[in-house]
């Protein structure tokens, strides 16, 4: 437990540590407050979820190292207009498949994308399988974790940037609105989609048309239909 504090205490890059749910004493109030100070996800989970992870002796508390560094998206985003970009970043709302995720990632590293947002809880994170997924694109895109997908959105919106949501509930086709303006594109998870609170603060819905019985296509695919649309429109 004592070397987890410490990595938290130096800035390492933690995706999350789990903790036993029944977890209670001294140094375990002095991990919670230390990730608590540095925004550092913890989970409670019964022992048997710890112990499926790793037999050492674990004393309740297993940490989770990111593969990569997460950027900040107030540090980002004025870099980006700084270097003279037209910025396009894309938002993943829920998403929790790593190998969704990997995809993506690759797609968007092909594409030019500036960014990948995603939120600090009920998310995916990157590590080594998403990192292998990815084909190595993780380790040149940057990815912004964010304490709130809510700030992040009205962040960008701020910033300049048009927010478009692919979503099923959309009338509007994906390649109706003009995204040669700094945009960003957010899709949800396969089984939830985009959730409320961040549909109602895009400013257009867009769907991708779908023409035979099932009706839902994979996220990754959705995604790179949709950043390719960007990419052909900026391209014109």
């Amino acid at each position: 437990m004592r070397a987890v504090i410490e990595a938290i205490e130096a800035g390492k890059e933690i995706d999350k540590i789990l903790v036993k749910k029944d977890l209670s004493s001294d140094l375990a109030e002095e991990l919670f407050k230390a990730a608590r100070e540095n925004r550092v996800v913890i989970q409670k989970v019964p022992v048997e979820k710890i112990n499926r992870v790793t037999r050492k002796n674990h004393q309740g508390v297993l940490a989770f190292l990111s593969a990569v560094t997460y950027h900040k998206l107030e540090h980002l985003v004025p870099q980006l207009y700084e270097s003279g970009k037209v910025p396009f970043v894309v938002v993943l709302d829920g998403l929790t498949d790593v190998r969704n995720f990997g995809a993506i990632a690759r797609t968007c590293d092909c594409a030019g994308v500036d960014a990948i947002v995603i939120p600090e809880r009920n998310s995916v994170s990157v590590g080594a399988d998403a990192v292998k997924t990815s084909a190595g694109a993780l380790h040149y895109l940057p990815v912004c974790r964010e304490h709130s997908l809510v700030w992040a959105v009205k962040f960008l919106k701020d910033s300049g940037y048009k927010v478009y949501g692919a979503s099923e509930k959309a009338t509007q086709s994906y390649i109706a609105p003009d995204y040669t303006t700094p945009v960003a594109i957010v899709l949800g998870s396969e089984e939830k989609g985009i959730s409320d609170e961040v549909l109602r603060l895009c400013d257009g819905l867009v769907a991708i048309p779908e023409y035979g019985h099932i009706n839902s296509l994979n996220v990754s695919v959705a995604a790179g239909i949709m950043v390719y649309e960007v990419v052909r429109q900026r391209n014109l």
